[in-house]
C-alpha cells in the first residue's frame, strides 16, 4: 500500500465518525426519558406495613438541570391502605406527572388529569375530577377544577376541592346545586365489601 493510499483510508473513516456525532448532538436531552419502565410496580411502605401501591402502563423518567420528574402518558393507578393495612383509598388517572426532585422543587408533588376518580372504599365515596394535586409531604389531595363528590348520602357538586391524601374528609370549596336523601334503619348492617373476607350477610 502506497504512502497516498493509506492517507485516503484514514481520511474516510474521520470523515465517517465526523458525521455520527453530529446526528448524536442533535438529541435533547430534556426531552428525552433516561428511563423508561412498563408494567411499573411499586410499593411504598413504612415500618413494614405497606401505605401506598402504585401501578401504570409506562412510566417514563426524565432529568433535567432544574427539575427530575416522572411521567405517566397512559394512566396511574394508586392504591392507599390504612394503618391496620386495609384498603381504603383508590386514585385513578388517564395520566400523570411526579416531581421529584430539582432546584425549583420545594417537595413531592404529583399531578393526575384526565378523568380522575378518586374513591374512599371504607366510607363509600366518590370524587370525579379534570385535575388532581397530591402533595406528598403534607399529606394533602387538592383541585380548583370542577368536582363530583358521591357518597351514600347524595351527590355534592362544585368548583375547589381539599382533603387529606386518604380521602376521609373532603371538603369541597364552592358548592351547587347538590342533591342529597335521609335514611333510617336501625337493623341495617354497613359491609366493607373490598375488604371484608368471608361470606357477605344475606
Amino acid at each position: 500500500m502506497t504512502k497516498a493510499t493509506a492517507f485516503i483510508a484514514v481520511a474516510f473513516v474521520v470523515f465517517g465518525c465526523g458525521g455520527k456525532l453530529k446526528e448524536a448532538d442533535k438529541i435533547n436531552l430534556a426531552e428525552t426519558p433516561v428511563q423508561v419502565v412498563h408494567d411499573m410496580f411499586a410499593v411504598n411502605t413504612e415500618d413494614g406495613v405497606v401505605k401506598q401501591r402504585f401501578e401504570s402502563a409506562v412510566m417514563l423518567k426524565f432529568v433535567t438541570d432544574t427539575l427530575d420528574y416522572d411521567l405517566f402518558p397512559n394512566g396511574l393507578q394508586v392504591y392507599g391502605y390504612t394503618e391496620e393495612g386495609l384498603l381504603e383509598t383508590i386514585i385513578m388517572a388517564d395520566k400523570a406527572k411526579h416531581v421529584t426532585a430539582g432546584k425549583r422543587s420545594a417537595g413531592e408533588l404529583w399531578e393526575a388529569t384526565g378523568n380522575v376518580l378518586v374513591s374512599n372504599v371504607i366510607k363509600k365515596e366518590t370524587m370525579e375530577t379534570d385535575t388532581l394535586y397530591w402533595d406528598r409531604k403534607k399529606e394533602e389531595i387538592y383541585t380548583d377544577a370542577y368536582v363530583k363528590l358521591y357518597s351514600e348520602d347524595g351527590l355534592m357538586q362544585g368548583y375547589g376541592m381539599r382533603s387529606d391524601d386518604r380521602a376521609r374528609n373532603a371538603i369541597l370549596l364552592r358548592p351547587f346545586d347538590s342533591y342529597g336523601y335521609s335514611q333510617s334503619d336501625s337493623t341495617s348492617v354497613k359491609i366493607d365489601s373490598v375488604n371484608f373476607i368471608g361470606p357477605l350477610l344475606k
